[in-house]
């Protein structure tokens, strides 16, 4: 059994400063304006060695000039039906106002257990300013301060007893592979992942930057049990100028350090950019397996040698590093996205893959003794065997006795023989030269 709690309110009434506390994260966005935000934000909490999940939402408002409101209302109505107790956030400096009751309205419907919490309750002049609240007929009231902790153990100890941990799964997904979808806005991420589901999980709009935090949603259809993650586009710091932007940009590049496979997003119809390839070069950077999805190739005027020529000039664009899997694809049609997660799999597999250390010099010294390191110097490189390293990124240690003459066109060398005989499609892989 899953156990959710799902935190509900009007906006700017604390609830991602609150999400933030209960998870002990930074993971959503904090501004103190409405509508920041959007998406439902999925998390974990722990009380008493208790691990649950937690779920921030957007604010729900009706008859806004927020052209996402209707979207918004969605997420957080799938996130009611999602829980299994919801925090109800409301602020005790403005007290009771119209969409207070309207959400209320909608909770007693619900026949969920409510907790009611009290935000803002920053001092002590401010306690009991929350007893109008009563009024909503859910319950008991939850003076907390979000920002400063207060109250919040008080929360833990109401929320955990409507969970049952009998058969508490929570932990699973520490476990699971994680694939980032990442990319420039509006290029189709939350498209693709919507499509994956089959569910309006994520906003889409036409509009560049909908999507503001990283957003984890657990797959498991088709016999895969993985963690998908979608995330902000992003853009050119000098074309970042709002602060919110700013802090989804470093959410998604803190996503890439964080996942196993990153699928790299471009839009078929422009092309790879320069951005792609910094985002593309990050996830290298950081050693992650690695897919380059081209979306939007229904709207490619194609002949027969259209899908060679652009994956060629594709590879070299990449290259050095261009031992990546590309897939051609039309999250609107739905075309090859299921060979993206296929794919995905298999490029994780590849990037946790071992190899023995005895396998390892088996295959590679007799081509190492037939091609050996170039003299330099007047001075012989003699290698002596090839062992993996216990990392999590495939990296191999070749030791020898002069390490500092080998040139890097021999490492390049060393590299292709390791991805030709082991198959390392998809990954960055690492060799080291090392005093024997």
């Amino acid at each position: 059994m899953v156990n959710i709690a799902a935190i509900v309110g009007r906006p700017n009434v604390g609830k991602s400063t609150l999400f933030n506390r209960l998870t002990e994260s930074k993971d959503a966005i904090v501004k103190e304006v409405s509508g920041v935000t959007r998406d439902r934000i999925y998390g974990k909490g722990e009380w008493n060695g208790k691990v649950f999940s937690v779920i921030d939402t957007g604010g729900y408002v009706i008859g806004s000039e927020d052209i996402f409101e209707g979207e918004i209302r969605k997420q957080v109505d799938l996130a009611i039906e999602e829980a299994t107790v919801i925090i109800f956030v409301v602020d005790v400096m403005s007290g009771i106002m119209d969409m207070d009751e309207i959400i209320a309205k909608k909770l007693r419907k619900s026949g969920k257990p409510v907790i009611v919490t009290a935000n803002k309750v920053d001092n002590t002049k401010r306690i009991g300013l929350s007893a109008e609240f009563y009024s909503f007929g859910l319950g008991d009231v939850y003076d907390i301060s979000a920002t400063n902790g207060t109250g919040t153990g008080e929360i833990l100890d109401a929320i955990v007893p409507y969970f049952n941990f009998d058969e508490d799964i929570s932990r699973e997904e520490d476990v699971l592979p994680k694939i980032a979808v990442v990319g420039r806005p509006n290029v189709g991420k939350s498209s693709l992942i919507n499509a994956l589901t089959g569910e309006d999980r994520n906003i889409v709009t036409n509009i560049s930057g909908t999507t503001r935090d990283a957003i984890h949603t657990r797959y498991k259809s088709f016999g895969f049990d993985f963690i998908l993650i979608d995330t902000a586009g992003i853009r050119k710091k000098t074309k970042v100028h709002e602060d919110i932007e700013y802090y989804s940009v470093l959410r998604s590049i803190r996503t890439i350090e964080n996942a196993d496979v990153c699928i790299v997003m471009i839009d078929a119809s422009e092309g790879l950019q320069k951005q792609d390839l910094s985002i593309y070069y990050i996830a290298e950077k950081n050693s992650k397996g690695i897919i380059v999805l081209v979306n939007k190739w229904d709207l490619v005027e194609k002949d027969h040698t259209t899908m060679k020529d652009y994956e060629a000039k594709l590879r070299e664009q990449l290259a050095p590093f261009n031992d990546v899997p590309i897939i051609f694809t039309s999250v609107l049609t739905k075309q090859r996205i299921y060979q993206s997660i296929e794919t995905a799999i298999r490029v994780y597999e590849n990037r946790t893959k071992k190899i023995s250390t005895s396998t390892l010099n088996d295959v590679l010294l007799p081509i190492i003794h037939a091609t050996p390191p170039a003299a330099v110097k007047g001075k012989y490189i003699k290698i002596k065997y090839v062992q993996q390293l216990p990392t999590y990124a495939p990296a191999f240690a070749i030791f020898c006795n002069l390490p500092q003459y080998v040139q890097d066109s021999y490492k390049r060398f060393i590299e292709n023989k390791l991805r030709k005989e082991f198959d390392f499609e998809g990954v960055p892989i690492n060799v080291f030269f090392r005093k024997k």
